[in-house]
């Protein structure tokens, strides 16, 4: 399930120096939408790329008005000024039963509804709503959980439903709520912290958990040389992650980047000496590419050594011959169906893998020493899972 931020920066913010100081935050964290006025549309434009969610406004639903010559937002939303945040009284009769069009107060079309959950009728309010709406915004008072709750659990998928929230705190409460979660947020908050923190809930509810496991080195072997790739990245390392790579799509290895300080070398935080040209990558989605594919702006999955992962950009792929090692390791045994899986790797100290003992220089590497490798047994066509017989040897 992919999530997403929304920053609330409508007049309630403050004047528009206000408002553009949050949504410029907002930009530079990340958000993946902006909620504003509907006069605000051009000027956020102005400021940069942004999915824009409007209120509708007063204006949108008088017909015969002369329409103004403005951008329109990626999705207009109601409820702002009306039943939706209790501007006007609910209906007396109400019995459960809403659409849209209650909330427009005329004419016109809308894409989502805004509800502030005031008490028990405006949540029943939301969810008679989300029947017809594309993003229903739920915005708690004083209670907050139970009422998302309910809603989770009654929504389903019919819609977007995105709940309003102050904090990062209060974002990763709504995102975990019932284990599925709020599909999406709406942070009303100015702190630019507050707000990439925000962000990086976002991002790391979305990426994806590797189980590794250890495999027994069973052939060290140096060969000829080969053409080795560096990867680097735009984004520095952290001291326990690397890259998965590997000869075999169902056997990658953990290599570690060259974050550690040797005598002769500088270390390069940025780069892993991830292996031949023939080697296969892992790339977010559960994908692999070649390493002689990969090339300035596409993505790899950086992976520590808890199995926990996270996008990169590739800002360079550097290929240069270099004598090798080939490393084989085996899975399984006591009981289970034993695999080899292997890869070639610089012969060079720099070059370390993740091991029980914890890092090694592949020059150091010795059979018996247990790696870490992550196995599946599916195969691949082009970087895709298949289910199909493949042998690779």
């Amino acid at each position: 399930m992919t999530r997403a931020v929304w920053l609330k920066a409508d007049d309630e913010v403050g004047d528009w120096d206000a408002r553009r100081r949050r949504i410029t935050a907002g930009l530079e964290a990340g958000v993946d939408w902006v909620l504003v006025d509907r006069d605000d549309v051009d000027r956020v434009r102005e400021l940069g790329q942004v999915n824009v969610a409007a209120f509708a406004g007063d204006d949108v639903h008088v017909l015969d008005a002369e329409p103004k010559a403005r951008t329109e937002p990626d999705a207009l939303i109601v409820g702002k000024g009306t039943e939706g945040d209790g501007t006007v009284d609910l209906p007396g009769d109400f019995s459960g039963s809403a659409d849209l069009t209650t909330l427009r107060r005329g004419n016109g079309s809308a894409d989502g509804a805004y509800v502030r959950i005031l008490d028990e009728g405006y949540e029943a309010f939301a969810e008679a709503a989300a029947g017809d709406a594309d993003y229903t915004i739920v915005v708690g008072e004083d209670w907050k959980i139970i009422p998302l709750e309910n809603l989770i659990a009654r929504i389903g998928e019919e819609t977007t439903l995105v709940a309003g929230v102050t904090s990062a705190e209060e974002a990763k409460t709504a995102f975990e709520t019932l284990e599925h979660g709020a599909d999406a947020v709406l942070l009303d908050a100015d702190d630019p912290d507050e707000i990439r923190r925000t962000v990086d809930l976002r991002d790391a509810s979305d990426r994806e958990q590797l189980d590794l496991r250890w495999a027994t080195v069973t052939a060290v072997e140096q060969t000829g040389s080969a053409d080795r790739v560096c990867v680097d990245t735009g984004s520095l390392f952290d001291h326990d992650e690397g890259l998965l790579v590997g000869s075999m799509s169902r056997g990658l290895f953990f290599v570690h980047a060259e974050t550690a300080e040797s005598p002769y070398v500088a270390s390069r935080p940025f780069r892993v000496n991830a292996g031949a040209v023939h080697a296969y990558v892992r790339t977010p989605d559960g994908k692999t590419k070649y390493l002689a594919e990969l090339k300035s702006g596409d993505e790899v999955q950086v992976v520590d050594t808890d199995g926990n992962t996270r996008e990169a950009i590739v800002g360079r792929s550097k290929i240069e011959r270099r004598p090798m090692f080939r490393v084989q390791a085996e899975l399984g045994g006591d009981g289970s169906d034993v695999d080899v899986v292997e890869t070639l790797l610089q012969n060079a100290e720099t070059i370390k893998i993740a091991t029980r003992g914890g890092r090694k220089a592949v020059t150091d590497l010795e059979e018996g020493d247990e790696v870490l490798v992550y196995y599946e047994t599916t195969a691949r066509h082009f970087g895709e899972e298949v289910e199909e017989t493949i042998i690779e040897q």
